[in-house]
């Protein structure tokens, strides 16, 4: 059908004849414009169906993104994510503000899970879920607060870890240690640190809150004594007992074996005085087998033997006389020591005992493995007392078997560390009084424990004795010296120290 612009055109070129049919189909065209006009305006605009169908897909993105944010789905499941819906809806609005708040959102939940997962020390977790907030390319400054947030949570936590070891360290709780050390390799500490814990956990072990040839007392729970000086004794290994070609050697100094202390001890500097055992007795009113039995041994210079005597005890000395403070306590059994380590770890609340055989000979031996812990033969000063050939008795005799050319000027028991300490800082471990230690006595080493505990049985009478004495002859003050006693024993060669675990 003609339109009305076209009907002009027409009639301006035609001839007469033809102008009647022409006008009368402009005329028609004239006549059905209003309906074409209205036609023309009710047929829908192609650009706004789309608007529409665009805004009705956004509102559907944004909900879905809604309850994805209330499941927690933030990044999962693929597709069905928050950040999943954000993202198609900003790619059919791409300045769609509520899906730009929606991303930041999510942003921001994954920088506070990142830290509450730094939290409970979970770093791995948290660096995967920051870097994830990272790639989301919203907030930069928020990601470089988050990182910065994660490393000083991390560095806290380390810290307070290492403080914590130490602490378990230093009240030996060493398993629980062990175990947080662990926990510092999950979260990452340099190896170098761990290193260092690691070091200090094993000397700890071995030593506790000391160190080797560390001098040291511990005060009694009444706040005014304190028990005798004691040196730590470093671990390690020895090889106990005497060789087979070693002059003087005995049956029962062998067979020769290692022996290894995996942690250090503690073992009194001097043997225990006459002073330290008298507060005992006066604390306790203890009552010893020489007294309970009413004799102990003296010497009699006279004949230079060993007597019995009558009301003699811990308060005298080899003589029978009043024995000073200093002078290592003597005509005490193995029972009487025992009672004392006891009342010393009562006293202190620390492990205090007799020192093991074990124990003994390798502080004896002090790191040698020679016949005496100062050599082979002869000292050439004073080291300890012993029989020396220029010792005089107090009749003016000598010994008739003694080491040569030696005298250290004592004859009968000296005060405690009146002569040189050995390598270990212990004083008259190899001279002065014989002392008692913790083992039951065995005719062999076979069997023998080989981490230096003492080697006890029940209902055993009869208790090791180690090291030499004032009397004692070069091949009984041999390091590997050993000897038996019934623990009811007592005479004027004899006493001890104690041993403390550390």
């Amino acid at each position: 059908m003609l339109d009305i612009v076209s009907c002009l055109a027409l009639r301006a070129g035609i001839r007469t004849r033809l102008l009647v049919a022409v006008s009368a189909a402009c005329l028609a065209a004239l006549l059905l414009m209003p309906e074409r006009l209205v036609a023309e305006a009710n047929r829908p605009d192609a650009s706004t169906a789309e608007t529409v169908a665009v805004g009705a897909e956004l509102e559907k993105l944004l909900l879905e993104a809604e309850k994805a944010l209330q499941r927690g789905w933030l990044l999962a499941p693929r597709g069905r994510s928050a950040v999943d819906f954000y993202a198609r809806a900003l790619e059919l609005d791409p300045a769609n503000e509520t899906a730009k708040a929606g991303l930041s959102g999510v942003q921001r939940r994954l920088v506070d899970e990142a830290i509450a997962l730094a939290q409970v020390q979970d770093h791995e977790a948290a660096a995967r879920v920051l870097n994830q907030a990272a790639a989301l390319n919203e907030d930069p400054l928020l990601v470089a607060w988050g990182r910065a947030r994660l490393t000083h949570i991390r560095q806290q936590q380390l810290a307070d870890a290492e403080a914590d070891i130490e602490m378990k360290i230093e009240r030996g709780r060493f398993d629980q240690a062990e175990e947080r050390v662990t926990d510092l390799i999950a979260m990452g500490m340099e190896r170098s640190r761990i290193n260092l814990l690691r070091s200090r956990l094993s000397y700890a072990r071995r030593y506790g809150a000391l160190r080797p040839g560390q001098i040291f007392y511990d005060p009694f729970v009444d706040g005014e004594h304190a028990g005798p000086l004691m040196v730590v004794i470093p671990s390690g290994s020895f090889m106990k007992g005497s060789p087979d070609n070693e002059a003087g050697r005995q049956r029962h100094e062998g067979p020769r074996y290692r022996v290894t202390f995996e942690r250090g001890f503690a073992l009194a500097r001097t043997e225990t005085t006459v002073g330290e055992f008298g507060l005992f007795v006066e604390q306790t009113e203890y009552q010893t087998d020489a007294e309970r039995i009413g004799w102990s041994r003296v010497y009699e210079p006279r004949s230079g033997r060993m007597t019995r005597r009558n009301r003699v005890n811990w308060r005298h000395d080899y003589l029978g006389r009043e024995a000073a403070a200093d002078l290592p306590v003597i005509h005490v059994s193995w029972r009487d020591a025992a009672a004392y380590a006891d009342w010393l770890a009562e006293q202190t609340q620390q492990p205090y005992r007799l020192p093991s055989e074990a124990e003994f000979e390798y502080a004896l031996r002090a790191g040698t493995q020679t016949r005496y812990w100062w050599g082979e033969g002869s000292p050439t000063e004073p080291v300890e007392n012993l029989t020396g050939d220029g010792d005089l008795s107090p009749t003016n005799s000598r010994w008739n078997v003694a080491f040569p050319r030696y005298t250290d000027g004592f004859w009968g028991p000296a005060p405690v560390a009146s002569l040189a300490p050995n390598p270990f800082g212990l004083y008259d471990m190899g001279g002065n009084v014989m002392q008692w230690t913790l083992d039951c006595w065995h005719d062999s080493f076979v069997r023998a424990p080989v981490d230096g505990s003492a080697w006890i049985n029940p209902g055993c009478t009869h208790r090791v004795i180690r090291g030499g004495s004032w009397s004692s002859t070069p091949d009984m003050s041999r390091s590997a010296f050993r000897v038996s006693g019934a623990e009811d024993s007592r005479d004027m060669r004899l006493g001890f120290r104690v041993a403390r675990d550390i």
